[in-house]
């Protein structure tokens, strides 16, 4: 029977001509989806404010314009330029995004933790809950959400995190699970601590990598989410210039020609998952811990 250690996958393949190949492809990954990741929201937080015509100045002299040295992803039906436009609703889509991570992970963290710590009927409740929200269609349970609060942030975020922190929950439940078995979790019980405090001290800090690691695979769900609500006119309002609104406002560009508006914010809205994607799944290959035995298949 193989041995049943922990190890990190990277550090246990890192031995090998193999895994030196494969860690340097996960490196470059990692690399590549920082860089990007970093000049979209540098772009995102600076190219709104210094774009000449900003992102809201509407000239009906350059109605439906196509891409052009002037205006690199065109303009639309309102003659405002699309770049400048995309890029400050990439900046509004990533802190929605961003704050519903946050919300989702500390949601998910302190639900996952007493549950898997404390067991028993809490953790039997807390799970058929879990699967309660997985039953229903998250984007389904968001629409029900924010048509209740049309047009608002906030609801938008609630309706995220909503349904977004049950992955979380789960991860760190299992976590938990294991940390429970573990010498020192006994040794501070056995001193007199209390289970808040073994919690508290011991099993959140032990679970911060998983977190973390959560929020990173949360972000581009939620950035599709925001605009997948957006898009079907019940996320944020109309004049906020998210990716999901841009490409609401744009459907009917289609039927004229005006593919440009559609493609350029798809186009970044696809980049960013995809750089997104890669850092989450070089840290996931990096924190997350396998069993040896599974190296051996």
């Amino acid at each position: 029977m193989a041995e049943q250690t922990w190890r990190p996958a990277a550090r246990r393949r890192a031995g090998t001509p193999r895994g030196r190949a494969v860690e340097g492809r996960a490196h470059a990954r990692l690399v590549v989806g920082v860089a990007v990741l970093a000049v979209l929201v540098v772009a995102a937080v600076v190219v709104p404010w210094l774009a000449p015509s900003g992102e809201q100045f509407f000239d009906y002299t350059q109605v439906r314009q196509g891409p052009s040295g002037e205006h690199l992803f065109g303009t639309d039906q309102a003659g405002r330029d699309l770049f400048a436009r995309s890029l400050a609703g990439l900046r509004i889509s990533l802190i929605v995004a961003v704050i519903c991570a946050l919300g989702s992970i500390t949601l998910g963290t302190l639900i996952g933790a007493v549950a898997g710590f404390l067991g028993g009927w809490p953790d039997r409740l807390l799970m058929r809950l879990l699967d309660t929200v997985n039953a229903v269609p998250h984007l389904l349970l968001g629409i029900v959400i924010v048509a209740l609060y049309r047009g608002s942030m906030t609801a938008v975020i609630v309706s995220i995190v909503v349904t977004h922190w049950t992955t979380v929950a789960r991860i760190v439940r299992g976590e938990v699970l294991s940390l429970r078995q573990r010498p020192f979790v006994d040794a501070a019980i056995s001193g007199g601590a209390s289970q808040l405090h073994v919690v508290r001290r011991h099993v959140l800090p032990a679970v911060v990598p998983q977190a973390a690691l959560s929020a990173v695979l949360v972000l581009p769900h939620a950035v599709w989410h925001e605009t997948a609500l957006s898009f079907l006119g019940l996320g944020l309002p109309p004049h906020m210039a998210s990716i999901g609104n841009i490409l609401s406002d744009a459907r009917s560009e289609l039927l004229l020609g005006g593919w440009w508006v559609v493609v350029f914010p798809s186009a970044l809205l696809v980049v960013t998952t995809l750089a997104t994607a890669g850092i989450a799944g070089t840290l996931r290959d990096r924190l997350v811990p396998r069993r040896r035995s599974e190296l051996a298949l």
